[in-house]
């Protein structure tokens, strides 16, 4: 285990960025790392606001005071199991950029963001804040919809595309499950029962298994004729999966999953949390 594991997670005060921090609270549990909460002010909002506080001293006051209630109650409740410690940041500018920058100043192992989920997927896959994130982190980010509320995940589906990369994945995906003994389904996406996808399925399985040490991994070759993305989501519900996980490494694959056309088709079915994999360290 990593002793400097550290989680950043981006807040506003909003139900789905709450949801975002009492998942991060629980996994800082389990990997014993340090949490850092921070929170990007706009100025130019604030004092829309607040016109008369043209120094914003009244909000950042009020700003202090949300996140030392958030750090109090997250000490309370994840320090004595495991969670290493609890901080704040108010920074000042783009959510976007400042976010990444400051995962990059801290050497940030996870970032954990909220997302509106349905309502927010007008621009985007999985809101347009969220979606930025994803695409421009180096980091693993993990994306947690509104309505999605910490459990303790039964099965996670790891969608594959046979690459080398995926067996150093995998590895990360097993340590996680083993925290919570969570069954893990790798699923390879076919566009259809071609034999060319069995052979290599198989070839698949021989290669990954000998770098798994974990008892509760079942293989999945899955035909989706339609979109990839819907597919999986329509996998995810049917097999009972409390997490998608993927592999950003390969590209074109990442982007058949996430694509912004399908945006409004995969809006009726995005409910659950998405873990990208980003770094292989």
């Amino acid at each position: 285990m990593n002793p400097n594991h550290t989680i950043l997670c981006p807040t506003d005060f909003s139900e789905c960025s709450l949801n975002a921090i009492e998942y991060a609270a629980k996994l800082g549990e389990k990997y014993q790392s340090r949490l850092i909460l921070i929170h990007v002010a706009n100025k130019e909002d604030y004092l829309k606001l607040s016109p008369m506080d043209t120094n914003g001293y009244y909000q950042m006051d009020f700003l202090k005071d949300k996140l030392k209630s958030l750090q109090k109650a997250i000490d309370k409740e994840s320090l004595d199991k495991g969670l290493k410690s609890c901080e704040w940041e108010i920074l000042d500018g783009d959510i976007v950029n400042e976010t990444l920058e400051f995962a990059q100043k801290e050497n940030i192992d996870l970032i954990i963001v909220g997302t509106e989920g349905m309502n927010d997927l007008r621009k985007n896959i999985i809101g347009s804040r969220a979606s930025r994130i994803v695409e421009r982190s180096d980091r693993d980010v993990l994306v947690i919809p509104r309505k999605v509320f910490f459990k303790k995940p039964r099965k996670l589906v790891y969608a594959t595309d046979y690459i080398e990369e995926d067996k150093i994945a995998v590895q990360k995906v097993v340590d996680f499950a083993g925290f919570f003994k969570s069954e893990i389904d790798i699923v390879h996406a076919s566009p259809g029962n071609r034999a060319i996808d069995k052979s290599l399925h198989q070839v698949m399985i021989e290669e990954v298994k000998p770098f798994i040490k974990y008892p509760l991994v079942n293989f999945v070759l899955k035909s989706f004729r339609d979109d990839l993305a819907l597919g999986l989501e329509n996998y995810l519900q049917t097999s009972k999966g409390d997490m998608l996980v993927t592999l950003s490494e390969k590209k074109d694959f990442f982007e058949k999953i996430f694509h912004k056309s399908l945006s409004k088709k995969m809006a009726y079915f995005i409910n659950k949390p998405l873990w990208v994999i980003k770094s292989l360290n």
